[in-house]
């Protein structure tokens, strides 16, 4: 045996050990023979294959068994399944063969992990949405298939840097449109977290290195005010007699830059990177509800809390079965500080998602039944008559999975989830179809309010229908959740307003530009040959990527362009990477949008500033006032995103201005 093979052999057997380790530390049986029977028929299936990385393969399966185990909690079967996840599809062995050797509940979820494999998305639309509607399939039937699904790309994604750029970008891609909700949906907070980092440092590597570095620098800042901030709280805590755990929480990178975002601010001014959280073990005498309002009260005694931001998620758990009570208070230096208040049990919940949460579950089926089993209940009964157009089903499913939930009530005092930005006619649908197909309106709150009407938390809704009502084309302009979409296009294909058709998104590729990978964009082929997107409006320093369409053109998207976020997934294998290398000979379109204080002479001083010190021509230009405040904007002709920043740099120095920000 050469030294490579000897080298290699030690480095799975020391990683084998390691998870035998994991694994013993769980409450689960120990089925280790099992485990072990597992490990070998893989890594003898695998046996001479490397990954990319040079490494044995058998490291991946070894690596998302880890995962399962130890940060998703579970089991032996799970372990086994995450150990044979590639066999069926790299190897000769069939899922007869699994089954022959493991029993029929692995070969299942392997065969389930098979059919999803290579991702959700294949080559073109009608398979893309195939093999999504494949793997919320397999989620209804068994849900360790879709978790053990995360696990794998956690560790793709952990290893990414293996891979060519052009598919870093659509694996990334990919990974923050279906997976990070999906892993959200299933409460596994931490690889959401880490599934969002990842694929945002592979999409926006300078953004993510530059706030990367910035945190690490106050990072010990933060950690000196924890400590601070955390000691009182111990000694209360120490006082009550409970046994607890105290740690602090750093804002993930990518909750940095949407933070930045939203507010169009520094990094300097995201002022709440820090959370708290305070995990005790319950005593028995007192519910967990009352013993958390109790440690709200000790601590509120001790800070001052912000009146409006407390999120009780215990008395009405997120859908995901998330549950605690979060609390931001006044720390000793002036600043807001969250505090997360949980029980042990909680806290498994909120780390581990589904597979803790059915551990702790106690009643018997259809007594016990939390908001994310109705949810997976909602995709066995959507899948029974899935939409004949398969990327409708894909989108507005899609649409639902990362969406906020607020609690809305019906009239006799029952809770319904719905996500963010659901309406009344979403509600009626939920309710039942025929309420859905008949809906005119509804009392909200004991107000008359239309169809389209938003609902928001708290609501009290009575469904109003007339027998004379029927859908039409724009109630799809009205319903946001993907069952009220369902329902709607049936009723109006069996009326023929719909074609039953399923589209094919075919891509036509020149031969000439189909093999490129990476092109470098100049004055003389921008619009010409490459095509700037009138979704996003990229300019040049833009971070762009490009995309062949079905036309043929090359289009140019800003990287976190939604519709780029999109074709990342659809049209991952025409992606290509793009630099801009122009000289500054044109300008480009781009509108801002500004908001401040209504003082005269504003205007007129912004205006000079665009005009007379930076020369930059305005195409359009529109501000209306109001209250004392105004909102404006304006439509520059610009060379590049250094000039546009400069400008934003200079119109800042103007002190009623409040706000500026770039308009897709």
């Amino acid at each position: 045996m050469t030294e490579e093979f000897k080298n290699d052999d030690l480095l799975v057997e020391q990683e084998f050990s390691r998870l035998l380790d994991d694994y013993s530390k769980t409450s689960h049986r120990q089925k280790v023979e099992l485990i072990t029977h597992a490990f070998h028929f893989a890594k003898e299936a695998h046996a001479g294959i490397r990954r990319r990385s040079g490494e044995p393969y058998i490291m991946h399966p070894l690596a998302v068994a880890r995962i399962v185990v130890k940060e998703i909690g579970l089991g032996s079967t799970s372990i086994c399944a995450a150990l044979l996840h590639d066999v069926v599809e790299d190897t000769d062995y069939t899922v007869e063969d699994i089954e022959q050797h493991f029993g029929h509940k692995i070969a299942s979820i392997v065969d389930g992990l098979t059919k999803i494999s290579g991702g959700v998305f294949g080559q073109q639309a009608s398979m893309q949405a195939e093999n999504f509607r494949k793997l919320l399939l397999t989620m209804s039937e068994d849900v360790r298939v879709v978790l053990i699904k995360i696990a794998d790309r956690l560790h793709n994604m952990r290893t990414l840097q293996a891979q060519p750029i052009e598919k870093q970008y659509k694996i990334a891609g990919e990974t923050q449109y279906i997976y990070a909700p999906l892993a959200h949906r299933l409460g596994l907070f931490p690889i959401k977290t880490e599934l969002e980092d990842l694929s945002f440092k592979y999409e926006h590597p300078d953004t993510y290195k530059q706030i990367s570095d910035k945190l690490e620098k106050v990072r010990g800042d933060y950690m000196h005010i924890f400590e601070q901030f955390s000691a009182p709280i111990r000694e209360k805590l120490e006082l009550l007699g409970y046994t607890f755990e105290l740690h602090a929480r750093i804002k993930s990178v990518y909750s940095i830059w949407k933070k930045m975002k939203a507010k169009h601010v520094p990094f300097e001014e995201v002022y709440d990177l820090l959370a708290v959280r305070i995990i005790f073990d319950p005593k028995m005498d007192i519910s967990e509800k009352d013993q958390c309002w109790m440690l709200y009260s000790a601590l509120t005694e001790m800070y001052k809390p912000h009146p409006e931001r407390i999120r009780d998620w215990i008395s009405t758990p997120k859908a995901n079965g998330y549950e605690a009570l979060h609390v931001t208070v006044m720390g000793q230096e002036g600043q807001w500080i969250e505090v997360q208040i949980r029980t042990r049990r909680m806290h498994e919940i909120a780390e581990k998602g589904l597979a803790a949460h059915w551990r702790y579950k106690t009643g018997i089926d259809g007594e016990d039944e939390t908001e994310l089993d109705k949810w997976i209940r909602t995709i066995r009964e959507t899948l029974q008559n899935p939409s004949p157009n398969a990327i409708d089903f894909l989108d507005t499913f899609k649409l639902n999975l990362f969406a906020e939930e607020v609690f809305v009530f019906t009239p006799q005092g029952e809770i319904k989830t719905m996500p963010q930005g659901a309406t009344v006619l979403d509600f009626a649908y939920l309710l039942h179809s025929e309420l859905g197909e008949h809906c005119i309106g509804a009392k909200v709150n004991h107000r008359l309010q239309p169809m389209n009407y938003q609902l928001c938390g708290g609501d009290q809704v009575e469904i109003l229908t007339s027998y004379t009502q029927h859908p039409t084309l724009q109630w799809l302009e009205w319903v946001t959740t993907a069952k009220a979409q369902d329902k709607v296009k049936k009723y109006l294909r069996k009326q023929g307003v719909l074609s039953e058709s399923i589209a094919e998104e075919e891509v036509h590729e020149p031969n000439t530009i189909s093999k490129q990978k990476h092109i470098t964009l100049t004055d003389d082929n921008i619009n010409i040959i490459y095509h700037l997107s009138p979704c996003c409006h990229p300019i040049p320093g833009d971070e762009v990527l490009a995309f062949i369409d079905e036309t043929g053109k090359v289009m140019v998207h800003k990287v976190d362009c939604e519709k780029a976020k999109t074709q990342k997934t659809r049209r991952g294998k025409t992606l290509i990477s793009v630099d801009w290398d122009t000289a500054g000979a044109y300008t480009y379109e781009q509108t801002i949008r500004l908001e401040g204080i209504d003082k005269v002479g504003v205007v007129i001083q912004m205006l000079y500033s665009i005009t007379e010190s930076f020369h930059i021509n305005i195409t359009d230009i529109h501000f209306t006032a109001k209250d004392g405040l105004f909102t404006g904007t304006l439509q520059l002709q610009v060379h590049g995103i250094i000039e546009l920043s400069n400008l934003f740099k200079e119109l800042n120095k103007i002190k009623e201005i409040k706000n500026i920000e770039r308009v897709n």
